[in-house]
């Protein structure tokens, strides 16, 4: 049986419980679960309940990617996926995750998801996005991210080909690991709601809606060349 690494990144974050017991009641129980402590200081006590289930890193503050970095550099599974500290997985996201990758021999896969508030209360209908026609979402992510990256599940191999998240991009690393595997690989897509996205006014999207753009901005045009040849390679081999 497969093993998978959850990594969930965690810093002053009041939902990491949530976060940690949505993985303990997965289908799946091949996993290993990675909490890394970005230097939190707070809601450490959330954490304590769980330590004897978990893998539990503690690091000096240096941005989710370097977060995510360390829980990759550390797993042991065969597949690795993450979650947000104030996001939830539906119970059975790795389970049928897994088993579709398996079925169609593929190494990384996204979903659909959902929108959740501080109450745990839904607040939207499905907002995955999926382009079938791979010209269609190369075109697409050159312009935008449309996935979600707690939705991923990537078999660890990529990881060794492509690299870790860049530490240089703190709102836009997974964008960023997105169109540099996006040159070599496809990604598949589950239409099957996995995740609870959580919306709330502390989340980072929200606080720092200024920095993100610009990154988003430097990102694509960091890519463009690239992302344009592989553009051009899938229309004269599609």
């Amino acid at each position: 049986m497969n093993k998978v690494s959850v990594v969930i990144p965690f810093y002053n974050c009041p939902f990491i419980n949530q976060a940690i017991q949505s993985v303990l009641n997965q289908t799946y129980k091949n996993i290993e679960i990675l909490v890394v402590s970005d230097g939190s200081t707070n809601y450490l006590e959330k954490v304590t309940p769980f330590l004897d289930r978990i893998r539990f890193i503690q690091k000096v503050n240096g941005g989710t990617a370097s977060a995510l970095n360390m829980g990759i550099q550390n797993a042991t599974g065969d597949y690795i996926s993450w979650l947000s500290s104030d996001d939830i997985f539906y119970p059975g996201k790795t389970e049928i995750q897994l088993k579709t990758m398996m079925q169609m021999n593929s190494l990384l896969s996204y979903t659909n998801y959902v929108a959740i508030n501080e109450k745990n209360e839904l607040i939207s209908t499905s907002l995955g996005e999926y382009f079938p026609d791979r010209l269609d979402f190369l075109n697409t992510m050159k312009k935008r991210n449309i996935i979600n990256g707690c939705t991923i599940l990537i078999h660890r191999k990529i990881f060794s080909e492509i690299g870790l998240f860049d530490t240089t991009l703190p709102y836009t690393h997974d964008y960023d690991l997105w169109l540099r595997i996006l040159q070599k690989h496809s990604f598949d897509y589950l239409t099957s709601p996995l995740l609870q996205y959580r919306v709330h006014p502390n989340m980072g999207t929200k606080k720092y809606a200024l920095e993100i753009e610009k990154e988003i901005k430097f990102v694509q045009e960091k890519h463009r060349a690239a992302i344009d040849h592989a553009i051009i390679r899938h229309i004269n081999n599609p």
